[in-house]
């Protein structure tokens, strides 16, 4: 038996599905931006790509956690 997604993981096929693009694509597009806040990039998001606050802050504090630990 598979063990249920949670965290900002948990979001990402809503994200894929509601959006278009691949998760893979939206974390390259957040670690090139010129933004380095949570909120500026969440802000960024929702503004430029029209996305939910939830999907938005989900995919920017995976991708910032991923960034921390390399």
């Amino acid at each position: 038996m598979s063990e249920k997604v949670k965290g900002p993981e948990s979001y990402f096929p809503s994200i894929e599905q509601k959006y278009g693009r691949p998760i893979e694509e939206w974390k390259n597009m957040i670690r090139a931006s010129d933004l380095a806040k949570h909120m500026e990039l969440v802000n960024w998001l929702k503004q430029e790509h029209g996305m939910g606050h939830g999907h938005a802050n989900a995919l920017v504090a995976h991708t910032l956690k991923e960034q921390k630990l390399e």
